[in-house]
C-alpha cells in the first residue's frame, strides 16, 4: 500500500495548517511542507498506537500545556454525490490539544472522539516533529509506520466494500 502525503490529508487538516493567525510567537504553519500529512496520520492513530511509540518523560524537555486537552463538538457536513448542496449531517465529538516543548515549537491536534490522552500524544509528536533535532527520527520510526498500517486498513476496507458492490442493469425489451 502507497500512502501519498499530499493527497491523503483529511480538509479540516489542511484548513487548520493553512491559517496564519498566530496562536503564540509560533504560527500553525511550517518549515515542514508535509505537516498537514503527519497530523492527518497522528489524528487517525489509535491510543495504543501512540503510547506503544510516545517517548518516555526523561526524554522530553519541559512540557508546557498551553490548552490542555478538551471536549467538543463539531458539525459534520455532507454534500449529495460529493457536489450537491451541504446539508448538515450530524455532530461528532471532538479533542483538541496544544502542547510546547520548552520553548520550542506548538504542538497541535484535533482528534475525533473523546479521548484526551490521545490528543495529548498527538500534540506531543507534533511539537516534536517540528524540532530538527526529532523530526527525521520520528519520521522514520512513528509517521511512516502508522502511515504505512493506515494505507493497508483503508485499501482492506476498499476491497471489502468492492466485493459486495452489486451491478444493476436493465434489458431493454424489443418489439414483437
Amino acid at each position: 500500500m502507497h500512502f501519498d502525503f499530499q493527497t491523503d490529508v483529511p480538509w479540516f487538516l489542511t484548513w487548520l495548517t493553512a491559517s496564519n493567525t498566530p496562536m503564540t510567537h509560533h504560527n500553525l504553519t511550517s518549515d515542514y511542507p508535509t505537516r498537514p500529512a503527519w497530523l492527518a496520520v497522528l489524528a487517525r492513530a489509535t491510543l495504543a498506537e501512540l503510547e506503544g511509540m510516545a517517548p518516555a518523560r526523561s526524554e522530553l524537555s519541559q512540557l508546557q500545556s498551553v490548552r490542555p486537552p478538551e471536549i467538543g463538538m463539531v458539525m459534520l457536513r455532507g454534500r449529495i454525490g460529493g457536489t450537491g448542496n451541504p446539508f448538515n449531517l450530524g455532530e461528532a465529538s471532538v479533542v483538541r490539544c496544544a502542547l510546547r516543548l520548552g520553548d520550542g515549537p506548538l504542538g497541535v491536534s484535533y482528534a475525533l472522539g473523546r479521548d484526551k490522552r490521545r490528543a495529548e500524544l498527538a500534540a506531543l509528536f507534533d511539537a516534536m516533529l517540528q524540532d530538527p533535532q526529532h523530526h527525521d527520527r520520528l519520521q522514520r520510526q512513528v509517521i511512516a509506520p502508522l502511515a504505512v498500517t493506515q494505507a493497508q486498513a483503508r485499501g482492506e476496507k476498499q476491497q471489502a466494500v468492492a466485493a459486495s458492490k452489486v451491478e444493476f442493469f436493465t434489458f431493454v425489451r424489443g418489439e414483437a
